[in-house]
């Protein structure tokens, strides 16, 4: 996934103008203007990194003269105290630029650690990990990204770009079939349509609706086996709902084709990064 650098230009000018208001009080008062500094940026702890080239984005819009020397890309597995990356330049921006740098690569890689994670126990399966759009609001695009840094897939980014019949729209719409007959007849002819069902008769009404993909929500482990005989190849299996690394084989040995977890992104631990200078040199 490519990321849209205006776009996260505009995200990192809001996570700035949060963190410094006015001004950076303590760095204004106690670093002298002049004053120049090297900081490594490191882990504290194992992972897999996401997020530099925005770490290196939050300190160019700082300021300028700032150098960021990345030792490591996105998507590479790092161990506790591996530099990442070096900033060498004015003290004070840098200094003024931790926090946002830190909070940024700290979330992104805690995403892409976790994903690559079930990435890899699904290596053996025909079964693909992808997110959901339990994201934090603004940031959706960077953490979509750093689910695909850690070896996942994206569904879809937001409410414009695919079909997904939830089980409200399948009541006021009145019926899986009718939800999906008005959305093949509304929606842009290149959506595939996905529908949202609960239990085996849902499964039987998605597939008489000639559904794309059909996500089994919440369904045991039993009922998916079922499920996945019934579908027989003639739409895409999807399932969400109460998914980690301890039962996610469970699911990939059903034979569905995709697992969606919005754990990858609602609530993960953020991997443990710091930032240290050295010496502050005054021309």
């Amino acid at each position: 996934m490519l990321l849209n650098m205006k776009l996260v230009d505009d995200i990192i000018l809001l996570a700035l103008r949060e963190d410094i208001g006015t001004g950076d009080v303590t760095t204004l008062s106690t670093i002298p203007a002049e004053s120049t500094t090297k900081g490594s940026i490191y882990a504290k702890e194992e992972g897999v990194v996401a997020g530099l080239p925005i770490a290196k984005r939050v300190f160019q819009i700082l300021n300028g003269e700032i150098e960021f020397m990345a030792h490591k890309k996105d998507g590479d597995r790092v161990t506790k105290g591996e530099i990442l990356a070096t900033v060498t330049g004015p003290a004070r921006p840098i200094l003024t630029g931790e926090r946002v740098t830190l909070n940024l690569l700290q979330r992104l890689s805690g995403i892409a650690t976790r994903t690559a994670k079930i990435a890899e126990i699904l290596t053996y399966y025909n079964t693909t990990v992808v997110d959901t759009r339990k994201t934090t609001p603004g940031l959706r695009m960077l953490e979509k990204y750093a689910v695909s840094v850690g070896g996942g897939k994206n569904h879809r980014f937001g409410l414009y770009d695919g079909v997904l019949i939830k089980d409200n729209h399948i009541k006021v719409a009145g019926g899986i079939k009718k939800a999906v007959a008005m959305a093949r007849g509304n929606a842009p002819h290149t959506m595939k349509i996905e529908v949202e069902v609960e239990d085996l008769t849902g499964v039987n009404e998605a597939l008489e609706a000639k559904a794309d993909i059909i996500m089994l929500d919440n369904m045991d482990i039993a009922a998916i086996k079922e499920a996945v005989k019934l579908i027989n190849g003639q739409a895409l299996v999807e399932v969400s709902g109460g998914i980690d690394e301890s039962n996610v084989v469970e699911y990939a040995k059903a034979g569905v084709d995709l697992i969606s977890i919005g754990a990858l992104t609602h609530s993960v631990q953020a991997l443990d990064i710091s930032l240290d200078v050295g010496e502050i040199k005054v021309k």
